[in-house]
């Protein structure tokens, strides 16, 4: 049995528990670290197994284990460097994006893992939706003219988010999800643009310190080009549609992570029947003539199978099937910095 630890046992840490739990076929829980002695302990009653630490130094050295699942805020990969000492110990590691705040730590910790040639595994669950599959089928069949993406919400309430020294931001704690599936299914930024506002949130939060709403305008390296706009101020879902739409000259694909993907201008003739109803267009059940388009829903849960990917790759030696190891998220990564660098001074920035 593959003995797994978790260091943070906070909400991200839950998440990933609450996929781990259902993989007793394949892994024992064994230990659980965090600065508060509460909350390890806590988990160590959701798992029904391992043991509550508040030094992974003192985890590692005790329980001696398999893989690791780090969990920590993103300040708290300049710190101490866990990564850096689980590398040295020859411990595949699943971490949280985002893999650091700056470029120096996350190309430190790279570099370390390639040199130890080590299995790793990064948050970036949306890689794992089944969604993912027919849009970059989408996008390899057509030349795109426009990208546009989405993503507005509320404000999260962790301490580390509220200012952009300890979270790094939105782009760079929240919609690099949606960064990340530009570079997945469609291609490698060449530079970016980004403008940032504030102030618009009134009255904000204690200690909020961070860009209310930003835009950013993409080059990639074929020439293409993409619009990002992020913002915090939602109280309620009307405010925006959340989605990612991918334009070429006769045809688009309107891709709303983890829930569907709408193709227009791509469906067949739909069927109709005697009393003028459009049928279901064959297929698995998810696809579907709609208002023209052929619509693919989300099926599979994702998280679970980015954890359980992690933990097999882990048994078997293999992490081929890995969609976003250590190495591939650290590019991820320099693309939102280079938004935050570029908010900061007024320029566009080259990748």
């Amino acid at each position: 049995m593959l003995k797994v630890c978790i260091i943070g046992c906070g909400g991200i840490g839950g998440y990933h528990l609450s996929h781990l739990v259902q993989f007793t076929d394949i892994i024992e829980l064994a230990g659980f670290c965090d600065l508060i002695p509460e909350k390890a302990r806590a988990f160590v009653e959701k798992a029904g197994s391992g043991k509550a630490f508040t030094n992974y130094v003192r985890m590692y050295d005790e329980i001696q284990p398999d893989a690791v699942f780090i969990c920590i805020p993103p300040v708290s990969h300049g710190e101490g460097l866990i990564e850096l000492d689980t590398i040295e110990r020859g411990i595949p590691f699943f971490v949280e994006k985002p893999v650091a705040l700056n470029l120096f730590i996350a190309n430190r910790i790279r570099d370390a893992v390639e040199k130890k040639n080590l299995i790793t595994a990064v948050g970036f669950q949306l890689r794992y939706d089944n969604l993912t599959e027919p849009v970059r089928a989408f996008v390899k069949e057509n030349k795109l003219a426009t990208i546009n993406v989405t993503r507005v919400g509320g404000i999260p309430m962790a301490w580390w988010f509220l200012d952009r020294a300890t979270g790094g931001g939105q782009i760079v704690e929240q919609t690099i999800h949606q960064f990340d599936m530009l570079r997945y299914v469609y291609g490698e930024p060449e530079s970016v643009f980004t403008m940032g506002a504030r102030n618009f949130i009134n009255p904000a939060p204690k200690g909020y310190k961070t860009d209310d709403y930003s835009a950013t305008v993409v080059r990639f390296k074929d020439g293409a080009l993409a619009t990002i706009t992020t913002g915090l101020y939602a109280t309620a879902g009307a405010c925006a549609d959340n989605k990612m739409t991918f334009g070429a000259k006769d045809s688009r694909c309107d891709f709303y992570p983890a829930q569907k993907a709408l193709i227009y201008g791509k469906a067949p003739a739909p069927k109709v029947d005697e009393k003028g109803t459009q049928s279901i267009v064959a297929g698995d059940g998810a696809l579907k003539s709609s208002d023209g388009a052929v619509e693919y829903k989300c099926n599979v849960d994702y998280g679970v199978l980015c954890d359980r990917t992690f933990v097999e790759a882990v048994i078997s030696g293999d992490g081929s099937k890995v969609r976003s190891p250590y190495a591939d998220a650290v590019k991820t990564l320099e693309f939102v910095l280079a938004c935050n660098e570029s908010m900061d001074t007024g320029r566009m920035i080259k990748l």
